[in-house]
């Protein structure tokens, strides 16, 4: 009994190998990515598609693993990107209370949060296309009242002047701190849902999604799971929305527009939401092609090369990048054993 109790400890898998030589391999690659890229990819391309990704990653969340696909969560991150500008500080001389990051962060996380969980709770009692309906309308006429409101979001320009922290000596609007700030709290999100989908609630959650009535039958309470997903989808989303903000400087309607909205399904799509690193292969194919598309085919037909890009992956592969990657394995596999001739 001894020697087999030894021998299942020694095969027992050790934390490199839990990890697995991918992690291992894009941990290095992203690590040391400001080695070899300019200020304007580690910003640009780098910080830019991290911050899409999260948002891209609170969908799979919600649609991925509860099976509830939302149009709403660029609104969910403006409400973090505004929550910023009106209680930290702005150059537009409306509101601006001034607080210190150290709160504002927190705060504004809780609030997109909050406001996820409420568009949540309408929108669990649908399903399907009926949901997504719901999520859109919320989503344009968040647009609309930010777009008309001047007493509380300033109306069509919006808050500007709004900048990133200062702290421990470093301007995090910089381009280096600011690409490690997105890459660690990317780290955070991604490492936060890969285990939160083995937990009870995770679990609990996609079967859920595979069969509701049952759930509900055997004595769990669907709505409150589904709920709870749209509050934590709310912080990935809060946390992305933040970011958000201190890249652009400043924070207007047209940051959450249908269009952006719309972008973020796309990314998800194309990266695939069967697992949490595709929102982020999604956002840096994305990202790459807004930033050189119009290079490639001028600026009014770059969204046309976009659409194809996204027609011809989701035709070739429903599951995104993702899924044919998990297709191609086996074929290479096969290659690898294959005799020489």
């Amino acid at each position: 009994m001894a020697l087999l109790a030894d021998t299942g400890r020694a095969q027992a898998p050790n934390w490199l190998e839990r990890l697995g030589a991918g992690h291992i391999l894009l941990a290095i690659a992203v690590l040391l990515y400001p080695a070899v890229a300019s200020d304007f990819f580690l910003t640009q391309i780098g910080g830019y598609s991290l911050v899409w990704g999260m948002l891209a990653l609170s969908l799979t969340v919600l649609a991925g693993y509860g099976g509830m696909v939302s149009l709403a969560q660029i609104t969910v991150a403006g409400f973090a990107g505004y929550a910023v500008a009106i209680f930290g500080d702005n150059s537009s001389n409306v509101l601006g209370f001034g607080w210190p990051w150290w709160i504002v962060v927190p705060w504004a996380v809780l609030i997109a949060a909050v406001a996820s969980a409420l568009i949540g709770w309408i929108a669990v009692r649908t399903e399907g296309i009926y949901t997504i309906m719901i999520t859109l309308a919320i989503a344009t006429a968040s647009f609309y009242f930010a777009q008309q409101n001047y007493a509380l979001f300033n109306g069509f320009p919006g808050f500007a002047g709004v900048r990133a922290p200062q702290f421990w000596g470093v301007d995090w609007r910089s381009a280096m701190p600011y690409y490690y700030l997105c890459l660690g709290t990317a780290v955070l999100c991604y490492v936060a849902v890969l285990y939160g989908a083995q937990s009870t609630f995770g679990l609990t959650l996609q079967a859920i999604r595979d069969n509701p009535r049952r759930m509900r039958a055997i004595g769990y309470d669907v709505t409150a799971h589904k709920v709870f997903a749209w509050f934590l989808a709310g912080v990935i989303a809060g946390l992305a929305g933040v970011l958000l903000v201190w890249f652009n400087g400043r924070i207007s309607p047209g940051t959450i527009g249908v269009g952006a909205a719309i972008n973020v399904l796309i990314i998800a799509v194309i990266g695939g939401m069967r697992h949490p690193i595709g929102p982020f292969i999604g956002a840096a194919v994305v990202v790459l092609m807004q930033t050189f598309a119009i290079d490639i085919v001028g600026a009014e037909r770059f969204n046309t090369l976009i659409g194809l890009v996204f027609l011809v992956i989701v035709f070739v592969s429903p599951d995104g990048i993702l899924g044919l990657w998990e297709r191609m394995k086996p074929h290479l596999a096969q290659e690898k054993l294959r005799p020489d001739r």
